[in-house]
């Protein structure tokens, strides 16, 4: 009977064991979710407000009508061009702020979504390849140019 009473403790303190390690890691889970919606909420909401401020001004019109001429190769608007530096040289989550604040269809945000998924954060991503020791003009032209040909193709193929 002694055998049998250390098992059923044995049972018991796992499953309290078990509870304390769902509670701790649930209570991990929400803090680390916080922390990650406040670091996104603290890129998103400026930039958010910034084109959307930036429509109201003649500022957006001539970045726009600037870039116009060479965004049309990929089948997008000027305004997009906007979305495209964000993403290239903050990060997706700015881009995605920027891509909120305007009025884009579906097969412009596919297009900038795909040359972004070449093209992301180049400056941060460029460092990382300079640790590991490629060649950070190759890493850069590669990214660039399946970049600009994905959204070349896009534009044809959509």
């Amino acid at each position: 009977m002694g055998k049998e009473h250390i098992k059923i403790n044995e049972e018991k303190l796992s499953d309290k064991y078990l509870s304390r390690k769902i509670i701790e890691s649930m209570k991990n889970g929400i803090v680390s979710g916080l922390k990650t919606t406040w670091m996104l909420t603290k890129i998103i909401v400026p930039v958010y407000f910034l084109i959307t401020f930036l429509k109201y001004t003649p500022v957006l019109d001539w970045i726009s009508n600037f870039l116009s001429p060479i965004m049309q190769i990929f089948g997008l608007p000027g305004e997009a061009s906007v979305v495209l530096v964000f993403g290239n040289v903050i990060n997706l989550s700015a881009a995605l702020a920027a891509v909120a604040s305007l009025s884009l269809t579906a097969k412009e945000i596919t297009i900038i979504a795909v040359m972004l998924s070449f093209s992301h954060s180049l400056f941060m991503e460029t460092a990382v390849a300079k640790k590991t020791g490629l060649n950070v003009y190759v890493v850069i032209m590669i990214r660039f140019t399946l970049a600009v040909f994905s959204g070349i193709m896009l534009n044809v193929l959509l």
